[in-house]
């Protein structure tokens, strides 16, 4: 998986590519953590992301729960595979999708 982290002003936006999975998950929580400090809102681009498990999940619903406290977060250009894990587990009524 490629992350893509790009910082303007108080506002992160992280780009995703490839399949956020077990193996990957660990990054992504990496990055969250150095890159959150100091953020106070969060948009997450799934336009390349392929894949998502419940490890990935997890590492999401971590950062809607810190992001909240903050100010916010969105997911944006979720595919048909990802969408339907998020309505399937019920994500898409917690995360604010676009």
């Amino acid at each position: 998986m490629t992350i893509t982290s790009k910082k303007n002003g108080t506002a992160l936006e992280i780009a995703l590519e490839g399949r956020l999975d077990t193996m990957t998950a660990p990054e992504l929580e990496a990055e969250l953590g150095k890159s959150l400090e100091g953020a106070d809102s969060l948009t997450l681009d799934f336009s390349k992301l392929e894949y998502i498990s419940s490890a990935g999940l997890r590492v999401l619903l971590s950062a809607h729960k810190t992001m909240n406290a903050k100010g916010g977060m969105t997911v944006t250009h979720v595919n048909e595979i990802v969408q339907e894990v998020f309505e399937v587990t019920g994500f898409s009524e917690i995360l604010t999708i676009e």
